[in-house]
């Protein structure tokens, strides 16, 4: 447990360093209308090796989707246990503490959709301007939300392979949506290692938290 709250910090910490160095080592004006990107040679130099993709970008919005119902499926359990046991605090730890970690994923979602770290590399279908790109909030949902799910399918799916099987979907979804949203070229690598990192940081806090004695 100590080990988790230690390594989240690690990885908060790590996240809080990428925005610093984002925003201080090779800043150059290779975004569109010159905005200015930190690591300018290792981002243009991975954008130009994928380029721009929209049907991966397109493709990278349904994992987001599922991750939404994902939510909305332990949602609907938190609250049929608060219904059914009659006191909110009865509700599961886990289904609890999940709750309080999806408000922090909203949180965070609508502080970096406006506190601008980095601007996209392309500008989007119906956009007239760069939009915040830093970190990917797109894999940060789905990683928190789906690596979320996996120790609370080992706790509540008892067919030994059903479980396993819904596992490493979870797994497989995240993947997908981390390569998928690198080669769609609508975010910067920074972004994705951002939204790695800050998604590491908040399932180990998470895990801590459910893995702590009452």
């Amino acid at each position: 447990m100590k080990n988790k709250f230690l390594l989240s910090g690690i990885f908060f910490a790590l996240f809080l360093l990428l925005i610093v160095a984002v925003r201080s080592i090779d800043v150059a004006a290779i975004g569109p209308e010159g905005t200015s990107i930190g690591f300018a040679h290792v981002n243009k130099a991975v954008h130009d090796f994928f380029g721009v993709n929209l049907f991966w970008y397109s493709v990278t919005d349904r994992p987001g989707i599922l991750a939404i119902f994902t939510a909305f499926v332990f949602a609907v359990t938190g609250f049929f246990q608060w219904i059914k046991r009659k006191s909110i605090w009865k509700v599961d730890k886990e289904i609890l503490v999940l709750g309080g970690l999806y408000i922090v994923v909203i949180g965070l979602y609508v502080l970096f959709e406006n506190v601008i770290i980095n601007y996209r590399p392309v500008i989007m279908p119906g956009y007239e301007r760069p939009e915040a790109s830093f970190p990917s909030t797109h894999t940060m949902i789905v990683c928190v939300i789906m690596g979320s799910a996996v120790p609370l399918i080992k706790k509540y799916i008892r067919n030994g392979k059903g479980k396993a099987l819904l596992q490493a979907f979870c797994g497989l979804v995240i993947g997908a949506t981390v390569i998928g949203r690198l080669i769609s070229g609508v975010h910067w690598f920074t972004d994705i290692l951002g939204g790695i990192l800050i998604s590491a940081a908040l399932l180990l806090f998470y895990a801590g938290i459910v893995e702590k004695p009452d």
